[in-house]
């Protein structure tokens, strides 16, 4: 139980630094998606 500390804390800065990944490609994958002209987003 001594390590608990250094255990919890490093799974915090894992799964912050994906979160913060994560939303970083979802910022830059919707300013990119506004550049494209509507009628060749083929997602829409």
């Amino acid at each position: 139980m001594e390590d608990l500390g250094f255990i919890l804390g490093s799974y915090i800065v894992t799964f912050g630094s994906i979160l913060l990944y994560v939303a970083s490609v979802v910022r830059r994958s919707r300013r990119a998606g506004r550049d494209i002209p509507r009628e060749e987003r083929p997602w829409t």
